[in-house]
């Protein structure tokens, strides 16, 4: 078996595809195999290639993607290389081989399991996402940048970017991901853009969230007030709120709350 490898970024992905579907032209794809790097546990007779972006591959893909297949196609393909699951590059291989045997259809066959699988992958990228715009805490510094820090599963930041762009857009703001120090970075009434964080700049984008604002306070005091204490029912706020998703949400960071 030949395992194609590469780093866990969009372009990697797709220079990926492109350089195992040309091996698969004299190997076959069932001889091929598609992972994310790092790879914790290799197979003792795998052959192992790494593959780095190549930005005309990348384009070749994309372009295929949606004229052989269609947008939404590729909408599928863009979440799922976004997902934190560990075989979302090789069932988005697996989806091309479909969707590129069928055209445009291949986005409604639900009864096939390659299919399916994508379908999972796109809509939990999307349920997490939708959970973080509505979780974003944003904290002002000196009433000129607001900061936030996400710690999502999946690579979600771009997405959540994308919701405040619409809202914020003209106000200097950040979104981190802690996770993968990757920032969002959004410049007054320009386009906003990624940039992953040097050790020390994450270090000095980390101690925002000790600063306190208006907007630290307006959450807690309205955390606080819109509850009714004799209704208070934990199980069904970790159900809409789950514990994994707080540490960056003040509300929760208030000592004085239970």
């Amino acid at each position: 078996m030949k395992v194609f490898s590469c780093a866990d970024r969009f372009e990697d992905m797709m220079t990926c595809i492109y350089d195992a579907w040309s091996a698969a032209l004299k190997e076959g794809h069932e001889n091929l195999r598609l992972v994310r790097e790092p790879v914790y546990q290799m197979g003792l007779f795998d052959e192992y290639v790494h593959i780095d972006a190549d930005d005309e591959k990348v384009e070749k893909v994309i372009r295929s993607i949606r004229k052989q297949i269609s947008d939404q196609a590729y909408l599928y393909v863009f979440y799922a290389s976004l997902s934190v699951e560990e075989d979302a590059l090789q069932a988005i291989y697996n989806f091309l081989r479909v969707g590129f045997a069928v055209g445009g259809e291949v986005c409604s066959m639900y009864g096939n399991p390659h299919v399916m699988r994508m379908f999972e992958l796109k809509r939990r990228v999307g349920s997490e996402a939708h959970y973080f715009r509505e979780f974003a805490r944003f904290t002002s510094l000196d009433d000129k940048v607001y900061v936030c820090h996400l710690e999502p599963k999946s690579n979600v930041a771009l997405l959540v970017g994308r919701h405040f762009a619409d809202r914020m857009p003209s106000e200097h703001w950040m979104i981190i991901d802690d996770t993968r120090r990757l920032a969002v970075v959004h410049p007054k009434d320009e386009e906003f853009y990624l940039r992953y964080l040097a050790d020390e700049e994450f270090a000095i984008l980390c101690r925002s969230e000790t600063f306190e604002d208006q907007y630290t306070d307006m959450w807690r005091h309205f955390f606080k007030t819109i509850g009714i204490r004799e209704r208070k029912n934990a199980s069904c706020q970790r159900n809409m709120f789950p514990v994994w998703m707080r540490k960056h949400a003040v509300e929760f960071n208030d000592e004085s709350i239970s």
